[in-house]
């Protein structure tokens, strides 16, 4: 598809490729990019999927606009103009799915919060009546909403590993009692705004993961924000507790995998044209439902 975009190519200047994202130092900052490279179950598939970084990245704009005033973030500009050279002249692959954001010291935990029983925490919850070893009321259902918001730590995997839950003491453990307790606390705050706004937009934020950056002493919000990459999305009009929900996210991909037993490990497949256009569709539905904007391409 000719708005795929699988890696960018900046000539003569080192890159850190992740599973989706091209990172670029400039030496003050850092230039991130948003590919179309779609990964599931942590394996990068062959093909893409059309606007998703673009898509992503104004999403992610969007919330850091949205939870300015409650904290701090990372972003710089997100308009190729700003950019140093040489990335200002390469408009054609950066337009609508950059960010030149600041450079922190990453906290090495992914800060989860739950509002609903879901995936992991709803696996360990059948076994236990646990999320990451934190009690929960007995009798509840599958995707049933938690009496409160909680958090759900876990560890930072190198790519093509998976995270790993870990209990809270784990967390004060590896961060320290001052951070670890900011970053709680923070994550459940700003969830608990950004799904309060989600409500109005007909859709539920059932989980998200939040990522955190040192930088002058301070603690900020850094990475990608309450995509459907990093976020359960749900319709709002189509919740029922005790299943599966719908959802906002790369699930068409998930369900051909099944489908083909796929064995989730590398190296990724080919996804087929109709499962990479409904997934497109729900990426920019997503984003138009949040936002309330039409989702226009970069050009």
């Amino acid at each position: 598809m000719a708005n795929v975009i699988l890696q960018t190519e900046i000539p003569n200047v080192d890159v850190r490729h992740g599973k989706v994202r091209d990172i670029y130092d400039t030496g003050d900052s850092l230039i991130f990019v948003a590919s179309d490279r779609i990964s599931a179950f942590d394996v990068i598939m062959t093909t893409g999927i059309e606007y998703k970084g673009q898509v992503l990245t104004q999403i992610s704009k969007f919330w850091f606009d949205f939870l300015s005033e409650t904290v701090e973030n990372h972003l710089i500009s997100d308009d190729v103009k700003d950019f140093p050279s040489p990335f200002c002249c390469y408009k054609e692959q950066l337009a609508g799915r950059s960010m030149m954001v600041k450079k922190t010291e990453v906290i090495p935990v992914e800060c989860v919060v739950r509002g609903y029983l879901a995936g992991s925490g709803w696996k360990e919850y059948q076994k236990s009546q646990t999320v990451c070893g934190a009690p929960l009321p007995a009798g509840l259902t599958q995707c049933a909403k938690l009496p409160e918001p909680i958090f759900t730590p876990s560890t930072k995997a190198e790519q093509g590993l998976h995270d790993e839950n870990i209990s809270i003491e784990q967390c004060v453990e590896i961060l320290g009692r001052e951070k670890a307790d900011y970053v709680a606390q923070k994550s459940i705050e700003i969830f608990k705004k950004a799904s309060e706004y989600a409500e109005t937009r007909g859709i539920i934020l059932a989980d998200t993961k939040f990522e955190w950056g040192v930088i002058d002493d301070k603690i900020i919000l850094i990475d990608e924000v309450l995509t459907p990459d990093s976020s359960r999305f749900w319709p709002a009009d189509k919740y029922e507790a005790g299943r599966d929900q719908e959802s906002y996210d790369k699930q068409f991909v998930r369900n051909y995998l099944e489908e083909i037993n796929f064995d989730k490990s590398g190296p990724g497949v080919a996804i087929p044209e109709d499962i990479s256009q409904k997934t497109t569709a729900k990426y920019i539905e997503a984003y138009e439902k949040l936002t309330g904007d039409q989702f226009t391409p970069a050009q």
